[in-house]
């Protein structure tokens, strides 16, 4: 492995990275480990919502700073969006400029000081998580409370025009082809890398399981939604064994599982129970209704678990979806489901996915990628077909 020692970088997060646990933090997390393979000196700066300080981090890290939100009432009255608006720090200001490391802000609630005067002769780069915007914006649709609807609305707009103080950045660097697509249509300089993650290798069964699996915090509005979908428009009327799996699922969600024999909720798994549902089940099934962020879920499935089911808005990456069975209509992914149920995983599969995910979802090949992005005189490993230089 080729090292890269003398490089170094500020790295900003929005949270504390560790425990890795939820998929921004996931990403970040596996990345930092990526780097300090290389030798890639990384400073972190965390904004902390709540998590303690780690030495798992500073194990990984040349420095780590940690930095406290902002009160509610300060971020809500300084006109900027909420999730910007809580990560503001003089000190944080102070150690970005102390030398002439290049910065990277994970995520745009990052970027307060990517345009401040003081940074202008720094190279500053921005790893884009989804489009922020448009995500509250949906979240705005779905919400049923009226005032938090009125408030999702106003924030998705201050972040649609907070977004245009990206054109500042060196480069962005979007987590899948979607948000990739959505920011080279409205900026310059745009990269694509994927997301980093826990897997080493790929870990899928041969043979059969007994059930279909859909797993996600369905605490989040859209995972509850799709969860949701597929009990009233998918497995409705199907004698078909259906496990969903997640975190704090709403009292509808549990009555309606409650009344279907087929359907088992698994509350709040353990990483490790969850883990063994993935590759138990004969199927995953991963639909989602938004079309923007991190695909962790569908990653981890590919390389734990045997067939997997998407819809076309969660393969937003071409070769994801070389590797799913991709319908959009509840009816068709119910044919596809008793279709490969009847069918085993065989080794030749699991052969096929190898060379596609450790081709293109390596972190360390990712990594090398990164710097290449970063680093001028670093080896630039852009030949690669999943970075789209422009």
């Amino acid at each position: 492995m080729q090292h890269l020692p003398d490089q170094a970088l500020h790295m900003v997060s929005f949270n504390v990275p560790y425990p890795p646990n939820y998929r921004g933090v996931i990403d970040i997390f596996y990345q930092l480990k990526a780097y300090h393979a290389l030798g890639i000196k990384v400073h972190l700066h965390c904004f902390s919502n709540g998590r303690e300080e780690s030495p798992e981090l500073a194990a990984l890290c040349a420095s780590v700073s940690y930095y406290p939100h902002k009160s509610f009432y300060q971020a809500l009255y300084s006109g900027l969006p909420y999730i910007v608006g809580v990560r503001q720090s003089d000190a944080l200001l102070k150690r970005l400029v102390e030398d002439e490391h290049p910065v990277l802000f994970e995520g745009l609630h990052t970027c307060l000081y990517l345009n401040h005067e003081a940074l202008e002769h720094k190279k500053k780069f921005v790893r884009v998580q989804g489009v922020d915007w448009d995500y509250f914006r949906t979240l705005g649709a779905a919400a049923s409370n009226y005032f938090r609807k009125l408030y999702l609305e106003y924030e998705a707009r201050k972040l649609k025009n907070f977004e245009l103080g990206l054109e500042k950045a060196n480069r962005i660097i979007a987590i899948n082809r979607s948000d990739y697509n959505y920011f080279k249509e409205n900026f310059q300089s745009v990269s694509y890398v994927p997301a980093f993650h826990a897997n080493e290798q790929v870990r899928s069964k041969t043979g059969s399981g007994t059930y279909v699996l859909y797993h996600g915090n369905l605490e989040a509005v859209e995972n509850n939604q799709s969860a949701m979908f597929l009990l009233t428009r998918v497995f409705k009327d199907a004698d078909i064994p259906f496990v969903i799996a997640g975190k704090k699922p709403n009292d509808t969600l549990k009555k309606l599982i409650a009344k279907m024999p087929s359907v088992k909720l698994v509350e709040n798994p353990s990483n490790e129970a969850l883990t063994t549902l993935i590759e138990d089940a004969h199927i995953n099934i991963l639909p989602t209704f938004q079309t923007t962020g991190i695909r962790l879920k569908l990653i981890n499935a590919m390389f734990k678990g045997r067939f997997v089911i998407a819809n076309e808005n969660m393969v937003s990456d071409s070769h994801l979806g070389m590797l799913c069975a991709v319908e959009d209509e509840p009816e068709k992914m119910l044919d596809r489901i008793k279709e490969l149920m009847q069918i085993p995983f065989t080794d030749a599969m699991i052969q096929h996915r190898k060379e596609i995910l450790m081709k293109f979802y390596s972190n360390d090949y990712n990594a090398r990628v990164m710097a290449g992005i970063i680093f001028d005189d670093a080896p630039s490993y852009l030949d690669s077909p999943i970075t789209l230089q422009e």
